[in-house]
């Protein structure tokens, strides 16, 4: 049963994956691709169903980083199993409605890579079972949302949409953070089972109020709730299937799964009764009474969503153990009613070709079917009786009623409630009105008819749902509810009977004074004011982009004041900042260094050090002479090179001696944009300052250097020394530590160095730069040096191979390997130019960076399968005939992703070097520059 879970939530990533391997493929195949995640993830989930509703906690752990307290561990239990089956079932739906409802002219593999992106975060975070893993998941859900609200790229309510709501959950994200940091700090764990039985220890602590504000604003930004919900309203520019996935069972529904999983351990306290069920009234007002005066469909259901989810964090916020029912009720009655309205104003904008209530109406001559399908939803959303909506709104009343606090709070909560309802009633009336009944449409370009069959089936299944939980709740939903609302509470769970009629009690009067004064509203405004008039302010976007206005402005100026063009200031700033952060514990807590005293130094070593230093010093006096200069500098590397050799580490000096080469050859490229003179002279001051600086500089980090090669032996060092071989089956212990010991601090390097490849491709590919000085005539054909080019690279190919091979017992690795490789190219990249090279040999070295990252990630995280952590080694003796034996650890796959990635990034970059092309001008051809016209960095016209 265990490894279940990892599948589970893997599904959607590996279809993810499968969708995208075949971009060439129909449409229907892409979307059939994608419904194999959510349909085979339901039967998993369904053959964990008799464990769960028997109270058990499905557990699946991995360690991953134990000493962070961060493990790989999942965890199923009634709410998880919940939302799990929310997302999966709703998600199934939103496949198959996206299949009819994408048009031509959209990417639907895009789409469907995206979604099930954004479905295996959601389930990610349902299932974690540790507060660091959830967090991760957290911010993949931010990241995977702004990817499917801006799909319409091309749009500009998208783009900001989808900028909009990754600032504000991304920054909710980061205070949310800080709150776990702070419950693992007071709980000294971050195992979700140890938080939720500490919950008296976590109101207990003094940091208690600073951990449940931050939690509360990741909360709240996810969930839109007041003062950051405008941002949901502006995600509807995504595409109808993302709005109904995203209102129903994602993404915003992910802050009250968090309220709802933390209820245990942050609940209980005056401090969260009053600022989580004050927040929640206010949204639920503001969400209702906004929603009636939306013109737009899926406007009004936006404002709709944000009222419901007020509701639901109202009732979490009240804390009692039925108002905690309640609240899960509702979260499920919401996915139902709320998916199948979005489904049907898509299926109107579909079929319309607009949104905007003012333009439709008649709908129900033209469209009987969606018109009868949306109808029964929105009564359901007004919490009509016989609908699942009206149980829940009435579990409301009934709890606003006993609500806790002084009078004055059961008061306002009740009043709170009962507008709630009357506001619920006339929004649902108005999209019903306006949409199906009355004169119209009005202005549409088509004739409204019935969308595909298949199209409105989602609806169908979703509405039928709504009924059968209204009609008989107990024989539908009431195992769900049991399971999920007693996962939270436990043995505080109450005795409570689902059933439609309760008698005549105080919750049915004010459900129906709801009823009534819904109806009169909504036709009060219409006799009172003209409502296809109102015009909506966009208040919180408007502050938002002031303040995000501000925000650039601000810097902006210090960018400028910084990063003026002036690579000498900012070097200047890097080493002033190295040199404070160094310094600081020094000047902190003084003490003198116990340095050991120096070995005596053979006449080798000292004539290096004063080659070394002669270069150095030469380079200072010959600056001017660019191409002399790079060559000195060239000849410290070098020098810099022997010594490592001398003090006997060849992997160093290796890994030196090439940088070297592959560092002289982008000077070298990068001189042909470089003026033929140098600049003017700096003041006297400037060079005596600059001198100063790079000697406390370069003293600072010759002690750092000193004190850490005079070292006693028991240190880091020699306990890696003592397990390179028998735990990384490795005796070369500093590749050991690269792809083993220090492995992830490796891949996050390659990362980065893959990344800055991109970067400068992205830069360069489209740059046109104006040479101060063009050559006259054709380049000059050197033949010699390019065959010599061209019968070296199968020699350093074999030795790349050879270095890489022998890189875990001998020096080498993939690093080395990779610029050994790399070095004949680049040769012949100076030698015979871009187009020369790539015609013989097209290497695509981003599709090499790709590949590289996948296979070191694959390869680290095969050992988990065996219930290892990431990147643990292992190892095996192949004999092989006339060969004979030859070991192997697992860490060469990792160190392949090395080598590819290494090669590719190194070649990317100076290949994009030497394909910079000059300006097509021809006054910038000759270094005529007009200041007032043309780009100072290409020659461009502005």
């Amino acid at each position: 049963m265990l490894p279940s879970l990892p599948l589970l939530l893997a599904l959607p990533f590996l279809m993810a994956v499968a969708v995208a391997a075949f971009p060439r493929s129909s449409r229907s195949t892409a979307a059939w691709l994608a419904a194999l995640a959510p349909l085979g993830g339901l039967a998993i989930l369904g053959w964990l169903t008799p464990a769960v509703m028997d109270g058990q906690v499905v557990r699946t752990l991995v360690p991953w980083l134990p000493q962070i307290g961060l493990d790989f561990a999942l965890r199923l239990d009634g709410l998880a199993w919940m939302f799990a089956g929310m997302v999966l079932g709703i998600g199934a739906l939103v496949v198959l409605y996206a299949r009819y409802y994408l048009s031509s002219q959209d990417n639907a593999h895009r789409f469907y890579c995206y979604l099930l992106l954004f479905m295996g975060a959601m389930l990610g975070m349902v299932l974690s079972g540790n507060l660091l893993l959830l967090m991760v998941f957290w911010e993949m859900t931010s990241i995977s949302s702004f990817l499917l609200i801006g799909f319409w790229s091309h749009r500009k309510d998208a783009r900001e949409g989808a900028r909009m709501a990754l600032v504000i959950t991304g920054g909710g994200g980061l205070a949310l953070l800080g709150g776990v940091l702070l419950i693992g700090r007071i709980v000294g764990s971050f195992d979700l089972d140890v938080v939720l039985a500490a919950g008296e220890q976590i109101r207990s602590s003094a940091l208690y109020p600073y951990a449940l504000f931050l939690v509360l604003a990741g909360i709240f930004t996810k969930s839109a709730q007041f003062p950051f919900h405008f941002w949901l309203p502006h995600a509807m520019a995504a595409p109808t299937p993302v709005s109904a996935y995203l209102h129903s069972a994602t993404m915003v529904k992910a802050g009250v799964f968090l309220l709802a999983r933390l209820h245990p351990a942050l609940a209980g306290s005056d401090l969260f009764f009053y600022t989580v069920s004050g927040i929640g009234a206010l949204t639920l007002l503001i969400g209702a009474w906004n929603a009636i005066f939306q013109h737009d469909l899926k406007g009004l259901l936006a404002y709709s969503t944000i009222s419901h989810l007020g509701l639901i964090t109202l009732l979490f916020g009240l804390s009692t153990p039925m108002a905690v029912v309640a609240g899960v009720f509702h979260i499920l009655n919401h996915a139902t009613f709320k998916a199948s309205l979005f489904m049907a104003a898509g299926i109107i904008d579909h079929e319309t070709g607009t949104r905007d209530m003012r333009k439709l109406g008649g709908l129900r001559r033209l469209m009987p079917f969606t018109s009868a399908l949306a109808i029964i939803a929105s009564l359901a959303m007004a919490g009509i009786p016989l609908l699942n909506g009206f149980l829940s709104k009435e579990m409301l009343f009934a709890e606003a009623l006993t609500a806790g606090g002084p009078g004055t709070m059961r008061t306002a909560v009740s009043i709170a409630a009962l507008l709630a309802g009357v506001f619920g009633v006339a929004y649902s009336l108005r999209f019903v009105h306006d949409t199906f009944f009355g004169p119209g449409p009005h202005g549409l370009d088509r004739v409204p008819h019935e969308p595909p069959r298949w199209m409105k089936v989602p609806v169908e299944i979703l509405v039928v749902i709504c009924v059968a939980v209204g009609i008989a709740p107990a024989l539908t939903v009431a195992p769900v509810l049991h399971a999920a609302a007693g996962s939270i509470l436990g043995s505080a769970m109450p005795e409570y009977s689902l059933s439609v009629w309760h008698g005549f009690n105080l919750p049915l009067a004010m459900s129906a004074i709801g009823v009534v004064g819904g109806v009169a509203l909504y036709f009060g405004l219409r006799r009172l004011i003209n409502l296809h008039g109102v015009q909506n302010t966009a208040t919180g976007r408007n502050v938002f982009h002031a303040q995000l206005d501000t925000v650039s402005a601000l810097a902006m100026r210090l960018t400028n004041g910084i990063a003026n063009g002036s690579l000498q200031r900012m070097l200047l700033g890097l080493v002033l900042v190295a040199i404070t952060v160094a310094a600081a514990p020094y000047i902190a807590n003084p003490a003198s260094p116990n340095w050991t005293r120096p070995q005596s130094m053979p006449l080798l070593g000292w004539a290096l050090w004063l080659v070394m230093m002669a270069c150095a010093v030469a380079t200072l006096r010959v600056y001017k002479q660019r191409l002399l200069a790079v060559l000195l500098v060239g000849g410290v590397g070098l020098m810099v090179s022997l010594t490592f050799v001398f003090l006997s580490a060849p992997d160093l000096a290796l890994t030196q001696l090439l940088v070297e080469m592959v560092t002289l050859v982008l000077m070298l490229l990068g001189m042909n944009y470089l003026p033929a003179q140098s600049g003017p002279e700096r003041p006297r001051w400037r060079k005596r300052r600059d001198a100063v600086i790079a000697i406390i500089a370069g003293a600072g980090l010759g002690a750092l250097a000193y004190s850490a090669m005079t070292l006693p032996p028991n240190t880091m060092a020699g306990e890696m020394l003592a397990r390179a071989l028998p735990e990384a089956y490795g005796q070369n212990v500093v590749n050991v530590i690269l792809v083993d010991f220090r492995g992830f601090d490796t891949f996050g390097e390659i990362t980065v160095f893959g990344i800055a490849a991109l970067v400068v491709h992205a830069l360069l590919r489209r740059t046109r730069m104006a040479p101060e000085q063009i050559m006259p005539g054709p380049p000059i054909k050197l033949p010699v040096p390019a065959d010599l080019a061209q019968i070296m690279f199968p020699l350093t190919l074999t030795v790349s191979i050879f270095l890489f091979l022998r890189g875990h017992n001998a020096p080498g690795g993939g690093f080395i390997a990779g610029l050994v490789l790399a070095v004949p190219l680049l040769i012949q990249y100076v030698i015979q130019g871009t187009a020369s090279v790539e015609s013989r040999f097209g290497f695509d070295y981003i599709r090499c960076i790709g590949m590289g990252l996948l296979i070191a990630l694959l390869s680290g995280s095969a050992s988990m399968l065996f219930g290892v952590p990431f990147l643990t080694s292992g190892h095996l003796d192949l004999h092989l005939p006339l060969i004979g034996e030859v070991p192997l650890a697992s860490a060469i796959g990792f160190d392949i992703g090395v080598y590819l990635v290494v090669f590719g990034g190194a070649m990317l970059m100076l290949s994009m070097m030497g394909t910079v092309k000059p300006s097509r001008t021809r006054t910038a051809r000759r270094g005529e520059i007009d200041l007032q016209r043309r780009s100072a960095r290409t020659g461009e016209m502005h």
